[in-house]
């Protein structure tokens, strides 16, 4: 068969401004096994790979014309669907006046309104916002001001992040080393990066009876390295990409009260559990509690734009500020981007003016009912719901050049791993909608039976 010609022959320019001649599906396709090199994907040009033409509310329509449910919320941040006509205004009317702008030395009203309203919506006591460019990058900022902060105050040997096992935090050099070194995503890496302490994560789980004993190895790493943890950073309730585990709120109190006895700092990543999606505005309000710095990210922005950001009580921010360098040492060139900060400020407001609980609850009802006779399969090992996230662990891994097409053919986008097949869907899905990927996961664990 011959091989397809997938030269592009340029853009032109016309009179009504800037125009790209449109590639076919098998183009694009072609290209981007030339070229593209995408997300934890090795360069198998049998990967399976969908062309996507456009999307609209909780749909996505590839280039062949077939409509997927999406259970992913394009990795958990498209809280409301695509397309959404608020959204859209707010890039139009924002992208008229300035799409972008260096944030030294300058300020604008999106920044500014972001901030204050983020201020608003998270826990007590954070009341100073540093804009970032993505929930890794946030991470890393809020490893910088943690050891700035403990150098600034006097304590040069608390210089180490504490961190769970089975934690994930991104991707970048420092976010990394607080990712579980021996199962996670970056394990190669471990002889180059920070050596970090690492604690047993709570086996309680978030709906189970609270068992005291998870705390013995957390007070007990605390007691015997208290003088070299600058922070413990911790995704609140939720560990995510490390397993899709939920743990009891109870463990967050205590490590609060234990990181003011040993004058830690306590840092939430709440980059996946922000904005809703466990049935809370912030996964840590589950607990009641405040940490001394909050990351978040991704849903932050509606998943119209990257950004994040990392929010500081004032004791850290002063205690940065008063120390040797006077000032925090990090600043992302697109800080603050206009075009991003009016769009998380739209999306922020659906949240704020909309049902977003009463949907979630909703969605937390269906999946909890469609999903938990699944635990009587053979293939699978538990079945667990919280807000906005079902997830099934099966007993063996899945095959993704297998399971993914499997799952297109019944309608719908689902990016599982592991052992780990889950929906994490748009607040805005409908029964109908979120009941098609329920079934898709029933039928992919009944043929994991065969």
């Amino acid at each position: 068969m011959a091989t397809p010609d997938v030269r592009v022959r340029g853009p032109f320019i016309t009179g009504t401004g800037y125009r790209m001649n449109v590639l076919s599906g098998e183009q694009i396709l072609a290209l981007d096994r030339k070229h593209l090199w995408h997300p934890y994907a090795s360069l198998d040009p049998q990967a399976p790979l969908y062309p996507v033409t456009s999307a609209h509310g909780c749909e996505i329509v590839l280039n062949d014309g077939r409509r997927l449910v999406d259970g992913m919320a394009s990795w958990w941040s498209a809280i409301h669907g695509y397309n959404h006509p608020d959204l859209n205004r707010a890039v139009t009317e924002q992208i008229g006046k300035m799409a972008h702008v260096m944030f030294g030395g300058l300020t604008h009203e999106p920044a500014v309104r972001l901030a204050e309203t983020l201020v608003s919506i998270t826990p007590a006591g954070l009341e100073r916002v540093f804009l970032a460019d993505s929930g890794s990058v946030s991470v890393e900022v809020a490893i910088k001001m943690a050891l700035q902060y403990q150098l600034s105050r006097g304590n040069p040997t608390k210089t180490r992040l504490l961190s769970l096992r089975h934690a994930y935090h991104g991707d970048t050099l420092g976010a990394m080393s607080v990712c579980d070194p021996v199962t996670g995503m970056h394990h190669l890496f471990r002889s180059l990066l920070p050596e970090q302490l690492f604690v047993e994560a709570p086996s309680t789980g978030f709906h189970q009876e609270w068992d005291e004993r998870c705390l013995n190895a957390l007070k007990d790493t605390f007691y015997r390295h208290h003088n070299e943890i600058a922070a413990f950073i911790v995704e609140p309730i939720v560990q995510g990409a490390g397993g899709m585990r939920f743990y009891h709120p109870e463990y967050l109190r205590a490590a609060r009260a234990l990181c003011d006895e040993y004058n830690v700092l306590l840092i939430a990543d709440e980059i996946a559990t922000g904005f809703g999606r466990t049935g809370r505005m912030f996964a840590s309000q589950h607990a009641g509690i405040s940490p001394d710095i909050m990351c978040v990210g991704k849903a932050l922005t509606g998943g119209y734009m990257t950004l994040a950001a990392t929010l500081c009580n004032n004791k850290v921010a002063s205690g940065i500020c008063d120390g040797e360098a006077g000032l925090f040492m990090h600043g992302p060139t697109f800080m603050g981007n206009p075009l991003a900060c009016a769009v998380a400020n739209a999306s922020i407001n659906l949240l704020q003016t909309t049902k977003w609980q009463h949907d979630v609850q909703s969605i937390e009802r269906q999946l909890t009912s469609e999903l938990a006779p699944l635990r009587d399969l053979s293939s699978v090992k538990d079945v667990r719901v919280l807000g906005a996230i079902g997830v099934v662990e099966l007993r063996e891994p899945v095959d993704m050049k297998k399971v993914v097409p499997q799952l297109v053919e019944l309608g719908v986008w689902l990016r599982p791993f592991g052992r780990l097949l889950y929906t994490m869907p748009p607040y805005v899905i409908r029964a109908e909608q979120l009941i098609r990927i329920t079934s898709a996961m029933r039928a992919l664990c009944e043929k994991h039976c065969a």
